[in-house]
């Protein structure tokens, strides 16, 4: 009697073809790719900077590595938090949504609940300390990180007074002057900020690269 086709252990026809792929490797391939979507959604994940408005610590065209969980896990594709993590802290470069129009941005935390900001001509001072550093015209410090500002353009509005509610942030580009940020669409909940920026891995101009945040 002819071979009917190759069967398996247990003597049953195996699936051939396009069928026996998709309930095989192709199977494999799904899981694969929904593990790496949920991944991407919930852990890490990378921002290209479309702008000059955190010039000089981003640079346009910068590919910045991102940690999506550093706020907290949430459940992916949604802005549902299962599991919180770190509130987020002064200097934290994070990434948001414009509470204006849902575009995605990156911009500094520069102060967070319970904080007494003035910024004027560019200048910060939290809770009546200046955040220049003397010695480095041009620089900041929250706590142990440094931001080069870049006020070619100016300081851009200034704040005078204005105390940090309880639950939220207050986000600044360094490029003072040419930056829409918190000056512009107002304060931003804390639980809106989905990631916070690790470093550049790769800079236009310069290739791969490693410069942390």
């Amino acid at each position: 009697m002819a071979n009917s086709g190759a069967r398996d252990d247990h003597g049953k026809p195996r699936a051939r073809g396009l069928r026996g792929w998709l309930l095989g490797e192709g199977r494999q391939l799904l899981v694969m790719l929904v593990l790496l979507a949920v991944a991407r959604t919930s852990f890490a994940n990378h921002y290209s900077v479309p702008s000059g408005s955190m010039e000089y610590t981003l640079m346009p065209g910068d590919h910045v590595m991102v940690d999506m969980s550093a706020y907290g896990v949430r459940l992916p594709f949604t802005d549902v938090t299962l599991v919180p993590r770190d509130a987020p802290r002064r200097g934290d470069v994070a990434v948001f949504k414009s509470p204006r129009d849902g575009v995605r941005l990156i911009k500094r935390v520069v102060a967070v609940g319970g904080d007494r900001v003035v910024l004027a001509d560019g200048h910060l001072s939290i809770n009546g300390e200046a955040l220049a550093d003397p010695a480095v015209p041009g620089v900041e410090h929250f706590g142990a990180r440094a931001a080069r500002l870049n006020l070619d353009m100016g300081g851009g509005p200034d704040i005078e007074g204005l105390v940090v509610p309880p639950g939220q942030v207050l986000v600044v580009g360094d490029h003072r002057g040419n930056s829409i940020d918190g000056r512009y669409f107002g304060l931003v909940p804390a639980s809106a900020l989905y990631a916070r920026a690790l470093g550049v891995f790769w800079r236009r101009g310069e290739g791969p690269v490693w410069k942390s945040l």
